[in-house]
């Protein structure tokens, strides 16, 4: 018998990354291993405060970490189950 709490993890992952614009930053912090906001902001074109609700959702989600240097925090992917899927999302 399988294990639901796999099938309940990926589901809220699904949830999470269910955002276009989610869905663009873990992809391009997966491209870039890891960036700012500042950066994010640049590529998205969309405010800083609307990047860092997105942030907000996918650290609570467990998907992302940010390692802070100094004034600077820089995100990364840090969940398996989404770097697989926009990986495979996105493979070229």
């Amino acid at each position: 018998m399988n294990d639901i709490n796999k099938y309940y993890e990926a589901a809220e992952i699904l949830k999470v990354l269910g955002h276009p614009t989610r869905l663009c930053i873990v992809n391009g912090l997966l491209k870039n291993n890891g960036c700012n906001v500042s950066f994010m902001q640049g590529c998205l074109n969309i405010p800083q405060s609307t990047v860092s609700q997105h942030l907000s959702k996918l650290k609570s989600a467990g998907i992302i970490a940010g390692e802070r240097k100094g004034l600077e925090i820089t995100y990364k992917v840090v969940n398996k189950i989404a770097i697989d899927l926009v990986t495979h999302l996105f493979s070229e």
